[in-house]
């Protein structure tokens, strides 16, 4: 907070540590990446979770975003869709895009690959997590901190 009792103000103009739910529309790119990874830790810092799930949460956001811009397309506005919501100690996160060719599905474990390791990570720092597809993209998401509300898919 501020010395005149505003809330601090991120990046894409977000109340830090204000609400339950906070929703980045981020412009598609890889230089988006570290600016919403920086907004993700700075508002879960402000609401004074465990440093473990904010690391995690910056892991996952990271490599959801990343498979995203790899993967699929934009949203029609041109943009990814990143949200958190925070209930106790659970931080989910969920990055939408514009959908891809196909299902995002963790990668095989070769001792070699230089590239494909995301969801392998997401799944190993998450309690769950999942894709849902409509007809204007599909959301992976994930929990940390312990299990989500929703079900693995």
């Amino acid at each position: 907070m501020t010395s005149s009792n505003t809330p601090e103000l991120d990046e894409f103009g977000g109340n830090i540590g204000q609400g339950q739910v906070r929703t980045i529309r981020a412009p598609w790119g890889p230089s988006t990446v570290p600016k919403v990874r920086k907004a993700v830790v700075a508002d879960l810092r402000a609401r004074e979770l465990a440093e473990q799930t904010i690391d995690e949460a910056e892991i996952v956001a990271s490599e959801l975003m990343t498979n995203a811009i790899r993967h699929a397309r934009p949203l029609a506005d041109g943009c990814l869709r990143v949200r958190w919501k925070v209930r106790g100690e659970v931080v989910e996160v969920e990055v939408t895009d514009g959908g891809g060719e196909s299902i995002p599905v963790p990668a095989p474990a070769e001792v070699w690959l230089s590239s494909g390791r995301g969801l392998r990570i997401v799944r190993s720092l998450a309690h769950e997590w999942g894709v849902t597809e409509d007809k204007g993209g599909q959301t992976v998401w994930a929990a940390m901190g312990g299990p989500s509300r929703r079900r693995a898919t």
